[in-house]
């Protein structure tokens, strides 16, 4: 699970992750002829009702939707076509109010050998696909041009008939601070974030749901015509592959879950899970630091860049921090520094911890009551951190994991867990243990996925993978028998496949999306 994806240096969709928002697009049962999906046989959908939505005949178009939609555009001059499909909101009445969820598709090149259809996810949850095609398609090297590859924004994100509880924050996941004064806090944060969600979108929170994304997909793969879909998840996109597996069985080809999430863990502190991970990766970043010293002044050693930043929280618990000037100066106090430090580890290139140190430098200045100008990537992560500038993508985040897993409803519970984990963990204990709209969320109408059936699988994983941990993709591949583990050995990363620019690594996922064959035996690549 991506919590921090969204701002993550920013190279391709899956690296974004829920950056982008738009408005449907209109879609009908009847296409134009020249682009009409192939007339399907009724099948036992038909019996449940939901024979219509998989037999719907795509519209498919251009993708830009205003003159400043650049995502759009871009994917138009790809060549890039786009879609909208109908589904239900509640698939217990096929016949009640439906909405729609945008797909794009890069058609396969090489139609003499194409395999199929495969759909993306790049995590989040929240996080759009539908800009993914061209950039998945690069990746995939030959045998892209063998798929139709389809990006899809799940329901209620992006340009998926989206959701937006109108919240004065970007995301609600800030550290509890040194005192009970910050939890209670956050506390009242949270209940009024529930409470706004209720308020705006009180009728559809109930079918914010990753199993309803999941019957989303399998529509998606009728409307298109396919008997079987492959799949290319990453972060909670494996969760959501892993459900799809369990709830249609035998409509799947070739999977491939990079950086998994096991499913008995996935709640809405799943990052508790991590915090050893993250330590590591922040240790390891601050070595990193130490050796570029000269140019960050961050401390010559390890210790010594770890020390900064003791320093800067201690003086943002005392005074919040100031970076910038008016008419956009950010306040940022210690429930914002651990955020921001845990958002940079994500990823152990060169560029995103030159980044990470760029804000580490900013921020030992501000403690210093330096005047501090931030770099517009570093403007654009405190806008997010301070404002309600990406609402929608923290909305419907928190929309999905509070309608999957019920969560702990006594605050007590937080603060107990909390203050359990400062000994051992004082930087990201009250950080990953703290509590969150899901506390004060309606309980979920379903139960959570467990996994009743085998499903063969790559699994990709980093073993310093910061966000879902190695642990996770272990216990997943345990879970699956027939699936196989492709790890990637000493990387603090997250996400790997044609993101990290591991030849062993997308190699490997390559010939599996070529052949259907997995591996022998589990592999492992060097860093």
């Amino acid at each position: 699970m991506r919590y921090t994806e969204k701002i993550r240096v920013p190279h391709s969709p899956a690296a974004r992750g829920a950056a982008a928002a738009g408005l449907a697009m209109a879609v009908g049962f009847t296409a134009s002829p020249a682009l009409a999906a192939p007339a399907k046989t009724p099948t036992a959908q038909s019996q449940a009702g939901l024979g219509r939505y998989y037999d719907q005949r795509l519209s498919w178009g251009m993708c830009m939707q205003s003159p400043d939609d650049t995502t759009g555009r871009d994917l138009d001059k790809a060549g890039v076509q786009c879609a909208n499909v109908t589904v239900p909101l509640d698939y217990a009445v096929p016949r009640g109010r439906t909405i729609t969820v945008a797909i794009s598709r890069l058609k396969a090149t090489d139609t003499r050998h194409r395999i199929g259809a495969i759909l993306l996810n790049n995590g989040g949850p929240g996080g759009t696909a539908v800009d993914s095609p061209p950039v998945i398609r690069k990746a995939m090297k030959k045998v892209g041009a063998r798929y139709d590859i389809i990006g899809f924004d799940p329901r209620f994100v992006g340009r998926s008939t989206p959701l937006d509880c109108g919240w004065p924050v970007s995301f609600p996941w800030f550290s509890a601070g040194a005192g009970r004064a910050g939890f209670d806090r956050h506390v009242a944060l949270s209940k009024s974030l529930a409470a706004k969600c209720r308020a705006t979108n009180g009728s559809v929170l109930p079918h914010v749901t990753t199993r309803n994304t999941a019957r989303d997909m399998d529509v998606i793969r009728g409307a298109l015509g396919e008997r079987k879909v492959s799949y290319l998840g990453y972060s909670y996109g494996t969760y959501l592959g892993t459900v799809y597996t369990q709830l249609f069985p035998g409509r799947y080809d070739r999977m491939v879950l990079d950086g998994a999430i096991d499913p008995r863990a996935y709640e809405p502190r799943l990052m508790k899970n991590a915090v050893r991970e993250n330590e590591q990766a922040l240790s390891a970043w601050a070595a990193w630091a130490a050796g570029h010293h000269t140019t960050y002044h961050l401390g010559r050693t390890r210790t010594a860049v770890l020390a900064t930043i003791d320093g800067v929280m201690a003086e943002a618990a005392r005074s919040p921090l100031t970076l910038g000037t008016e008419p956009e100066a950010f306040q940022l106090d210690e429930g914002h520094i651990p955020t921001l430090l845990f958002m940079g580890l994500a990823d152990d290139t060169d560029a995103s911890r030159a980044f990470l140190a760029e804000q580490v430098s900013a921020l030992s200045k501000a403690a210093k009551d330096e005047r501090v100008v931030p770099s517009p990537g570093f403007t654009e992560i405190l806008r997010l951190a301070t404002t309600g500038a990406d609402s929608a993508s923290g909305s419907v985040q928190m929309a999905i994991i509070c309608g999957d897993v019920p969560a702990p409803r006594n605050p007590e519970l937080y603060w107990r867990d909390i203050e359990r984990s400062r000994a051992a963990h004082p930087l990201f204990g009250p950080l990953t243990e703290n509590i969150g709209p899901c506390a004060f969320w309606n309980a979920p109408r379903e139960q959570p996925t467990r996994i009743r059936h085998d499903a063969p699988s790559l699994i990709v994983a980093a073993t310093g993978d910061p966000r879902t941990t190695y642990g996770g993709s272990v216990a997943l591949h345990n879970q699956l028998p027939s699936s196989r583990l492709l790890t990637l050995k000493n990387a603090n990363r997250h996400a790997v496949y044609g993101e990290y620019g591991n030849a062993c690594v997308d190699g490997k996922v390559n010939d599996y999306l070529a052949t259907g064959t997995l591996p022998r035996k589990d592999e492992v690549c060097g860093k």
